[in-house]
């Protein structure tokens, strides 16, 4: 809700308190008094007809009460007289806190099922209590990390456990939205960190809920997630935050059914749902590879086989041929470097940063992303805008587009470093554009004179 931003000399207390008033001052009735309780969240009663909105554990990622040890031993030596009851005992209370703490139930598998029974038993009780009028609606911003299988499909235990509490008490997801609620200053601009979180709008599944089978669950799939990525992607989603945020208008064709059934008539898992989601996820970014040149699809295919690093001529042959297009004419337009029976790409910090798009005679998408790449790298977003003025504007949305699929490859390889230069690329995009406007009317007021 805040307007403005404290300025950039201001210490992170004073950057906290400015912005808990910002959102104070936006809130209607702000000056009514707020009462606060805390309660154990599995076994408290709510009232009737209440509005519910929750930000939930994160599974194993944060430990709450061990980190909040570090501050509670010195709040207790100068508060404990004054709330003798909130500091009764010499460390924060650990046994009921619903964490998946491995070490704390001594196997993942005691941790995991104490996290879902845990969430389930929770959202049932707000279930129970919730107005119908209005809807239940969860944050959510955990990562997915791990990866399974011989096809090595992302999947996470956090958002599987989270959502089958959610389904089995009885809620259907209705509609979601990223929203930007993550600082990426300090530590977390050096790493692949979400700067969104996903929020979950969720109402009562209705009794007559239909089954479907694991076919039409992938068809419906199919037709409903890519509109809804496309939508995100005009938002300008950050591609480090993408994958997580198709969970949700994926998740909300699975839960809308009373059970998905594979063939063998077992119940389809919300772990296979979640596979089945990024799996589509992939599909969709692949299929943009269509709407580009053949020297960038190459690029694109060889990429996801070496990187940036050298490899044998006779296999760039192959591919080029199957791309129509080749190793000579992707050596002439810049896209790589050919020589003693090795191919190699031409790496942004390898590239001409004279390179001007109103000249160039065979421009790829290819070689326009990673140029805009060179670009922020050197000169920020100004030296950005200034290219994207000078750019096609399909050729500047083809750029943006690969970008995104690009993160996904290095995200998939685990190439931290590639995959920070393309979610950067795409976040800078909106700033880069909007002074880009400046930079093209001055580039035809130049032409005019």
């Amino acid at each position: 809700c805040a307007s403005d931003y404290p300025p950039s000399h201001s210490t992170p207390l004073r950057n906290a308190t400015h912005y808990l008033t910002s959102v104070f001052k936006a809130i209607p009735d702000a000056n009514k008094p707020g009462v606060a309780s805390q309660q154990d969240a599995v076994k408290r009663e709510y009232p009737q007809d209440i509005v519910v909105s929750t930000d939930p554990p994160y599974y194993d990622n944060v430990p709450y009460a061990d980190l909040s040890d570090f501050f509670y031993v010195w709040l207790r030596r100068s508060l404990v007289r004054l709330y003798p009851s909130i500091f009764s005992t010499m460390l924060v209370p650990k046994t009921v806190e619903l964490v998946a703490d491995h070490q704390r139930h001594g196997h993942r598998e005691e941790a995991n099922a104490y996290f879902e029974s845990g969430m389930k038993q929770a959202f049932t009780r707000i279930r129970r209590a919730i107005s119908p009028e209005y809807p239940l609606t969860v944050y959510y911003a955990f990562r997915q990390t791990e990866t399974h299988g011989e096809r090595q499909e992302a999947a996470s235990t956090g958002w599987e456990t989270m959502l089958e509490g959610l389904m089995q008490a009885g809620f259907v997801i209705g509609a979601t939205w990223p929203v930007r609620t993550e600082q990426t200053a300090n530590i977390k601009k050096y790493r692949n960190a979400l700067a969104s979180s996903i929020v979950l709008v969720c109402r009562r599944l209705p009794e007559d809920a239909p089954m479907t089978s694991r076919r039409d669950f992938v068809n419906a799939l199919r037709r409903e997630l890519p509109p809804a990525l496309r939508e995100m992607q005009s938002g300008n989603i950050a591609p480090v935050d993408l994958a997580q945020a198709s969970i949700g208008p994926g998740m909300a064709v699975y839960s809308r059914y009373s059970r998905v059934l594979e063939p063998s008539g077992d119940r389809l898992t919300v772990r296979t749902a979640l596979q089945l989601v990024n799996r589509e996820l992939d599909a969709y970014l692949a299929e943009q590879e269509g709407y580009i040149d053949e020297e960038s699809r190459f690029a694109v295919a060889w990429f996801e086989q070496f990187g940036f690093e050298e490899g044998h001529f006779g296999q760039a042959d192959v591919l080029a041929r199957a791309k129509n297009t080749s190793v000579d004419s992707l050596a002439y337009a810049g896209v790589l470097e050919s020589g003693a029976g090795k191919v190699q790409l031409h790496h942004w910090s390898e590239l001409d940063p004279g390179w001007d798009p109103t000249i160039d005679r065979r421009m790829t998408v290819w070689e326009a992303t990673h140029h805009l790449i060179e670009r922020l790298n050197v000169y920020g977003e100004e030296g950005v805008a200034q290219l994207l003025a000078k750019m096609p504007s399909d050729l500047a949305a083809a750029a943006r587009q690969l970008a995104y699929r690009l993160y996904s490859i290095c995200e998939r390889k685990g190439w931290a470093e590639h995959a920070r230069e393309y979610n950067a690329l795409v976040i800078s995009w909106s700033a880069s554009q909007e002074q880009a406007r400046g930079f093209r009317e001055q580039y035809q007021q130049g032409r005019l004179f």
